[in-house]
């Protein structure tokens, strides 16, 4: 497994991309749970539908972008390994797309915290 990621990790931008996006998906996390108690019992989660109850969601329904984010960073890095020797801008490139998924799922959960509360 090691050998795996071998590869990306001797790129410097590309683990650098990666690792920021860890720290970003992993960054809102304390801001929900320290505001979780005083979240409404619907929250409006999903914004691209019509209005009215589909656009809501359980308060556990904040965590859902980070986890969308996270399988996004997880499935980036697979194929990233996989596609490093054959072009790295490509991998560079995913690197980059994690970590802007991330930064904007990071703006999203707080900017919705804050609009509820």
């Amino acid at each position: 497994m090691k050998e795996f990621f071998r590869d990306i990790r001797s790129d410097r931008l590309t683990f650098r991309g990666f690792g920021a996006t860890i720290i970003f998906i992993l960054l809102p996390l304390p801001y929900i749970l320290l505001n979780y108690k005083g979240l409404p019992p619907f929250m409006p989660i999903f914004n691209q539908l019509p209005w009215g109850t589909p656009r809501l969601a359980p308060p556990w329904g904040i965590f859902l972008p980070s986890i969308i984010s996270f399988f996004i960073l997880v499935l980036n890095i697979i194929i990233s390994s996989f596609l490093y020797k054959k072009t790295p801008l490509i991998s560079r490139m995913l690197a980059v797309t994690s970590f802007l998924i991330a930064t904007l799922t990071l703006l999203y959960i707080i900017r919705t915290i804050q609009i509820v509360l």
